[in-house]
């Protein structure tokens, strides 16, 4: 495994303001026919796409920035920001500067491998509460892209001068962030994860509430069981100031009834902080689909600049390599290592994992790496 060093918080300094883009959420076009497993993405693809997305971005920051000469649009951005968690910037502006950022939209959806009908992405957001007295006062805001945890991040003014700033500590001068991330995000892209996982052979349930499969006991008239989570928290949610609230999801992996790997994807988009306990009532495992009754979890935090396709075929080159030999085999270091090394550097970040979940699991498990602790429970999921 190759776990990233739990990042320091800097302590939040003097007002500022800030802003960010992410990924819409709106559904993508249908699975496409199955395929043979493909290598995994190369290095020089992953890294074409985190430079396109950021590329895409800081031209957008910019654009942005530089608008805010025109007082209505300041004035605009401005409410937005105080009034709105996020908002979608590409419809909140016009003339010019909307063809502008449309653009970007679509130049970061072809990066992203979303497909040209996934819609608007940019969003933005203030970048943190310790920014509002700044932006209330009139303070005219930069506009920065949040390209990188590891920063320095680049923030623009509104001459279009470049500042910089350190992705973990909150400015002290009024600023402003881009990214394309954000939990609104998220079906879109793990949609795209699930189908490009069955089109190259592995099994995956489709994120947002699948119809479930019949249990194999004689229970299975009456409903299924499954594991659901009653409380969860991070020491380290791995999202600097610059991004804003963070992007969680879990890889769920064990044998299917066929003896082969799959992935079910599970979305997260309320664990947004670390240091905080959500209690979400949430199913995380779903027995019926699986072989035996043990399965592994590995929680990721997407950065921004993840090709979901390209992440796919990286873990579906790996896990197809893992054959059933009769007992159960932990799944963890597989994803894990699937992996390229390049890709740890900034998206999408590792935050914890849980070996060898059971059915009967009952109260609280602590993640491998320490960093993050799930309470569990049998649920048995009730039919009409």
């Amino acid at each position: 495994m190759r776990p990233r060093h739990l990042r320091r918080r800097g302590a939040l300094a003097a007002a500022a303001t800030a802003l960010a883009v992410l990924c819409a959420y709106q559904t993508l076009t249908a699975p496409q026919a199955a395929a043979a497993p493909a290598p995994a993405a190369t290095p020089q693809a992953r890294t074409s796409t985190a430079a396109q997305v950021h590329a895409a971005e800081d031209t957008a920051a910019r654009a942005i920035a530089v608008a805010l000469t025109d007082p209505a649009w300041r004035a605009r951005v401005s409410r937005a920001a105080l009034t709105s968690h996020e908002v979608a910037v590409t419809a909140l502006a016009d003339g010019a500067l909307k063809t502008a950022l449309a653009s970007a939209d679509r130049r970061i959806a072809a990066a992203k491998g979303l497909g040209p009908g996934v819609g608007p992405l940019l969003r933005l957001r203030l970048g943190d509460p310790s920014m509002r007295g700044a932006l209330t006062a009139g303070t005219e805001p930069w506009v920065a892209a949040a390209t990188s945890d590891d920063g320095p991040v680049t923030a623009y003014d509104s001459e279009g001068r470049a500042h910089t700033l350190d992705a973990r500590e909150t400015p002290r001068a009024p600023c402003t962030s881009s990214t394309s991330t954000a939990p609104a995000r998220w079906p879109c892209g793990l949609d795209v994860l699930h189908e490009e996982l069955a089109r190259r052979g592995v099994r995956s349930a489709a994120p947002a509430s699948a119809e479930p499969k019949r249990a194999r006991t004689s229970a299975a008239a009456a409903g299924f069981w499954t594991t659901r989570i009653s409380a969860v928290s991070l020491s380290d949610d791995e999202e600097p100031w610059i991004k804003g609230d963070a992007e969680i999801y879990t890889l769920v992996t064990g044998f299917g009834h066929d003896g082969t790997v799959r992935v079910d994807p599970v979305d997260m988009p309320y664990l947004d902080s670390d240091g905080t306990v959500y209690r979400p009532q949430q199913i995380l495992v779903n027995w019926s689909s699986y072989k035996y009754d043990l399965a592994d979890a590995v929680m990721m935090e997407d950065d921004g600049s993840t090709n979901y396709r390209d992440l796919a075929k990286a873990i579906a080159a790996v896990l197809l390599t893992v054959t059933d030999q009769g007992t159960y085999i932990p799944l963890v270091n597989a994803v894990l290592d699937a992996i390229p090394d390049d890709w740890w550097t900034d998206d999408p970040d590792y935050v914890d994992s849980w070996y060898t979940l059971a059915r009967t699991d009952n109260g609280t498990r602590y993640g491998a790496r320490g960093n993050g602790w799930m309470t569990v429970e049998p649920y048995f999921v009730q039919e009409f």
